[in-house]
């Protein structure tokens, strides 16, 4: 996996936590749900990431 490509799936699961979280907090459902897209979106970016490395060893 490249760094570049991991350090955005980590970001963007940190940044989706944190929107989903705060949104919550201020009871905002579509902002919560756009944060929850964004996390889910930064753990699939990883999967992948991981799957293409298994298949290069």
């Amino acid at each position: 996996m490249s760094t570049g490509e991991k350090a955005k799936a980590e970001a963007e699961q940190v940044v989706g936590k944190i929107v989903r979280k705060m949104a919550h907090a201020v009871h905002k459902d579509t902002l919560a749900a756009k944060g929850a897209a964004l996390e889910a979106r930064g753990k699939m970016r990883g999967a992948k990431e991981k799957s293409k490395d298994s298949f290069k060893h």
